[in-house]
């Protein structure tokens, strides 16, 4: 009888065990090896977030950040907050055992420290000073007026302002323009050019490690409510309607973040698409005419001093749009027509390309150089690529003014059939068959060629605004690579820059992903990133802007914000957007959820405030397909709610419970490419080092694929008229960026013209140009420049200008100089002159390059200010011209 008793508790136990591990199954939304998010809970490792009701969850996570803070230390020194010391990759290496200063590292000498790293990791708040000689800066000033860095950029002695440091490890930071703001500026020690700083490597805060809580405390009882069999989807959008409140200024603005004040055009119109233009059409609306002067939309401060480099202003139209589906305020669409068709008229002339059909400009939202561009680019070369991302926002821009012109009556086909220019050149020049989705941008100086990174935000939009064909859709989706914490910026990572857009993860981005993912019909991509979002902000308890993409960390980051305007916006579109289905038109609201079968059950959605209705909407069931759809309780053969619907009324969705995962995904380890190639003619040979994990080398000649080559160099016939890149191939078919490009052009194919000889010169005492002085270019002076060339062989050219602008840093700001450039009256575009460093004149660079043909004769080349070159500052609108440049690409025998 004991046998029997002890077999029977046995079989009980293994029955309740097993009901356990079938019910722990069930409540499990997604699991991979990195992380597991459940019904009411997130575990990654011994970080747990749990859902104590909708309106509280607990966390214990504590950022890895400080654990194993390696002891070797990368960093270089830069002048005036620029990366000027040493070529790329050629770092300061010193490996920290127990001592706590530096040797004295000569400038612009790569220190190299040969000490084996020891294993255990640097103690938190490590103080440690660095020091620099700084003496062949000081003693070229002094014998030359001058110091010249390793690419021959002369750094004036008036234009000095002091040396930094910069680096891998926390404090140390790789964002040199704001390395004074980090307290990363190099004081005088007593001792002759000797400076130093001192940090406390591997900052921590004790408080980091304790359990955390949110618990709702703003009330958002008149704000929609959501219900559904996952609690922690509950919690998490009742998390973010809170942070929405509590993002709202007294002026009725959308603020960008916690740590970020203001209206950004970007960042505002990507979170009204995603919610708020539904959720808070008021305040929407006065946040989006914050952002427009002169009857345009204002671009972001950017590189370079803003539009035209950046140029995704056109997202604002997004919004805009989205704003009048939802209110259908004929007011609203009148003057927002107004302000997208001016801004559209100016960018025209400005930023297209007529051979492409696409628009010149940096990638919308990666806005920092050197994370998504390789490090040889400046921001001429940023203004001369032409995006994914960017041009997917001017296709959809023209599309959004078309409508709103054949709604007020106005001539609309022209800007569709710009609009289909725009996609024609999307798929011509940046889909790749071979990958299954879209390069990132076209680059280079002079000659355009394919980056063919991923580029995430880009291919989401394209999906979403049907810029990719079905077909296209649906491959991108499946062939896209996805990695563990979900979807990166671009993939691969670029080497040696630190996360921020490149190596890192943007919510806001993964929203957008999500909603491709779920129009597309992929049910593996949309679980794998609903994930993403939703173990993101349980675990951290909040709406970061950005985290690592390697360790799914908010810490690490070049800089970051929790309560973020996008981020919340992204988990606030998936209960409308994608659970709920929700699409605004004109004529009213549609209805598609798209509910993956882990997220199955009922959800509702109540007090829905559309124009003069209230709705309570709830879906049933699982899948894409809607089984039936009953409105105030009486079944309906159509999907929609009209927009003049008035009073309470309820929706109830049915879903066919149907799976949709027959597509796959990519999921992908987050990889790296190769460093980029640099290159030199050495004797009749281009040549550049070998690298590790290089399978073969691919050479560029003027833009087109000439060869390959298993060998780190190749024959080249010395000034054959022709311009050379080279880059890296993996052994996973993954590119580096191509080399600078190798101008291959003798010197007597180059030709100046002084523009002090043809317009009277500046008396501006600055150093550093050629010929005899340089002149002053402002919207007050020399508004109008005429010069002549002479041209005596015909032949291809290329046309730049030698300029200086000093009214703001390399990356930030709003005051690029812009002037139109004429040959013989006939317009050839924008003469591009960013800002190059703050009252930095006597640093001298190169404007956007004209390619053009050009028989013998005489030609009367102008610079004129025209009204479409008006710059986002409005009035400060100047630069120093040196003179022009003139390459002739003839061979020379």
């Amino acid at each position: 009888m004991r046998k029997i008793y002890c077999l029977l508790t046995i079989m009980i136990f293994i029955a309740c065990e097993n009901q356990e591990k079938e019910t722990n199954s069930n409540d499990i939304l997604y699991s991979n090896n990195e992380y597991t998010l459940y019904k009411d809970k997130v575990v990654q490792g011994e970080n747990l977030a749990r859902v104590i009701s909708d309106s509280t969850i607990q966390s214990n996570y504590k950022s890895p950040a400080s654990e194993n803070f390696s002891r070797k230390i990368n960093f270089k020194f830069s002048i005036n907050q620029k990366d000027n010391e040493s070529a790329p990759g050629e770092d300061h290496v010193i490996i920290i055992t127990d001592e706590h200063e530096s040797p004295v590292i000569t400038f612009g000498e790569r220190y190299v420290d040969s000490t084996e790293v020891p294993q255990s990791g640097l103690p938190t708040n490590y103080e440690y000073t660095f020091k620099a000689d700084l003496s062949p800066v000081f003693n070229s000033f002094k014998e030359k007026g001058y110091y010249e860095t390793y690419e021959g950029t002369r750094i004036a002695e008036d234009d000095f302002k002091g040396v930094y440091i910069a680096g891998n490890a926390e404090p140390l930071s790789w964002d040199f323009v704001n390395l004074e703001d980090k307290g990363l500026k190099l004081n005088k020690s007593g001792e002759e050019h000797i400076y130093t700083v001192t940090v406390n490597l591997n900052p921590y805060d004790e408080t980091e490690s304790s359990n955390k809580k949110w618990e709702l405390s703003e009330d958002i009882s008149q704000k929609p409510g959501y219900k559904s069999n996952q609690p922690i989807v509950d919690a998490i959008y009742n998390l973010s309607l809170e942070e929405a409140i509590l993002n709202i200024e007294p002026d009725s603005t959308l603020r960008t973040g916690a740590k970020w004040g203001g209206v950004w055009t970007r960042d505002v119109s990507y979170s009204i698409f995603l919610a708020f233009a539904y959720h808070e059409p008021k305040v929407a609306k006065i946040s989006l005419m914050r952002k427009v002067k002169r009857g345009r939309i204002i671009q972001d401060t950017g590189s370079g001093g803003a539009w035209p480099v950046s140029s995704d202003r056109t997202t604002w139209a997004l919004a805009a749009w989205e704003l009048y589906k939802v209110t259908g305020d004929q007011e609203w669409l009148k003057e927002s027509y107004e302000i997208i068709k001016n801004t559209l008229e100016d960018d025209r002339k400005t930023l297209f390309n007529t051979n492409t059909g696409l628009y010149k400009g940096e990638s919308s939202f990666l806005d920092w150089r050197e994370q998504t561009y390789p490090k040889w680019m400046d921001n001429r070369d940023i203004f001369y690529s032409e995006n994914l991302g960017t041009n997917v926002v001017h296709y959809q821009a023209h599309i959004i003014l078309s409508k709103m012109a054949k709604a007020l009556g106005e001539e609309h086909e022209k800007y569709s059939e710009i609009a289909k220019r725009i996609k024609k050149g999307i798929d011509n020049y940046l889909w790749m068959d071979d990958k299954g989705y879209h390069a990132q941008y076209l680059y280079g100086r002079p000659y355009l060629n394919q980056s063919p990174r991923f580029e995430a935000l880009g291919s989401a939009l394209s999906v979403i605004f049907d810029v990719a064909s079905k077909e296209q859709q649906k491959t991108l989706i499946s062939r896209s690579p996805v990695t563990p914490f979900g979807v990166t910026c671009i993939y691969p990572q670029i080497p040696g820059i630190p996360p921020y857009h490149n190596n890192g993860i943007w919510p806001f981005v993964q929203s957008y992903w999500n909603l491709a993912a779920a129009k597309a019909g992929n049910e593996k991509v949309l679980n794998h990133g609903l994930a993403s979002l939703y173990r993101a902000c349980g675990l951290f308890l909040t709406n970061y802007e950005n985290f690592v993409a390697g360790t799914g960390d908010y810490k690490g980051t070049e800089i970051n914000s929790h309560r973020m305007l996008w981020s919340m916006a992204g988990n606030i579109a998936m209960v409308h957007r994608v659970f709920m289905g929700m699409s605004f038109e004109p004529e009213g609201i549609y209805f598609n959820p798209v509910v993956p079968k882990s997220y199955k059950g009922e959800k509702t959605l109540t007090n829905f405030k559309y124009r003069d209705a209230v709705l309570n909407i709830s879906v049933k069931g699982y899948g894409n397909q809607i089984e039936q759809i009953f409105i105030d309780g009486k079944e309906s053969d159509i999907n929609f709610v009209s927009a003049d619907i008035t009073g309470k009324h309820s929706i109830e969705i049915i879903l066919k419970n149907n799976s949709f995962d027959q597509d796959g995904i990519n999921l992908q380890p987050n990889l790296f490419s190769l460093p980029t190639p640099r290159v030199k003619l050495v004797n009749n040979e281009l040549q550049w080092k070998s690298m590790d994990g290089a399978k073969e080398y691919l050479i560029y000649k003027n833009g087109a694929l000439q060869d390959r080559s298993v060998k780190n160099s190749i024959p080249l016939n010395k000034n054959d008229g022709d311009i050379y890149k080279v880059s890296a191939v993996d052994s996973m078919g993954y590119h580096s960026f191509t080399s600078e490009p190798f101008y291959n052009i003798p010197e007597d194919n180059i030709s100046y013209i002084e523009l002090e000889n043809h317009v009277k010169p500046s008396d501006k005492d600055y150093t550093n140009y050629t010929g005899e002085g340089f002149i002053e270019i402002s919207k007050s002076k020399n508004k109008d420049v005429e010069f002549k060339l002479n041209i005596k062989e015909e032949s291809w050219y290329l046309i730049d200008f030698r300029y200086s602008n000093g009214t703001g840093p390399w990356n930030t700001d709003n005051n690029c100089a812009i002037r139109s450039f004429y040959l013989n009256d006939t317009y050839k575009g924008v003469v591009v002159l960013p800002q190059r460093g703050t009252d930095e004149w006597s640093d001298w660079g190169y404007s956007n390059v004209f390619q053009t043909y050009l028989s013998p004769g005489v030609y009367s080349g102008k610079v004129i200010f025209e009204e479409w070159n008006t710059n986002m500052d409005g009035e400060i609108n100047k630069a120093m011209l040196d003179h022009v440049r003139i390459i002739n690409l003839t061979e020379k025998q």
